[in-house]
């Protein structure tokens, strides 16, 4: 459903992209359940920050953000980011995650995802020599005065479609 919307909205607001992600993704209820709010999307969505209130839906046994409202609220982005970044002729799936907690979240939290140009395109080089690469990129979850909370780790999978479906066709036999 997410796909078909963003398909047909970005047909009808081409130069609005950026606008639509935050939109879309602050009223998904996957996201939503989370309590973290996208902030800001660049034009080119190479650059998300996000923001995750201390709440009362969040709090936890002790008063600080519930661990996993700060992990579920980082988890998405990366993956969607990506596959908006790189187009329709790449595979993306989150694989693995490994979260640290550094410190309990007593007040909002704050994260950006970014990728560069170079990452991009490294990126894209990399898939079309290997057909599919692991990207590890890390994620700081920080307060306002840059205190961070946590780090996490995120291992997607990346792979040009051809080839992931070629890969997928050989473990069905």
């Amino acid at each position: 459903m997410y796909q078909f919307l963003t398909r047909v909205s970005n047909r009808y607001f081409k130069n609005q992209k950026h606008k639509l992600f935050k939109v879309f993704f602050n009223l998904s209820p996957m996201y939503r359940r989370s309590t973290g709010k996208i902030i800001s999307v660049t034009n080119d969505l190479s650059r998300i920050e996000i923001r995750i209130p201390l709440s009362y839906k969040n709090k936890n046994y002790v008063g600080t953000i519930f661990g996993g409202s700060l992990f579920s609220a980082t988890d998405p982005i990366y993956m969607v980011q990506l596959i908006q970044l790189l187009g329709r002729d790449y595979v993306v799936w989150d694989k693995s995650s490994i979260v640290k907690f550094k410190r309990p979240a007593d007040s909002d939290a704050f994260a950006k995802f970014e990728f560069t140009e170079n990452d991009i395109e490294k990126l894209k080089n990399d898939v079309r020599n290997n057909g599919e690469v692991d990207l590890v990129k890390m994620v700081y979850l920080k307060s306002k005065e840059d205190v961070v909370f946590c780090e996490i780790e995120k291992t997607m999978y990346v792979a040009d479609k051809g080839y992931y479906k070629q890969k997928k066709s050989k473990r069905k036999k």
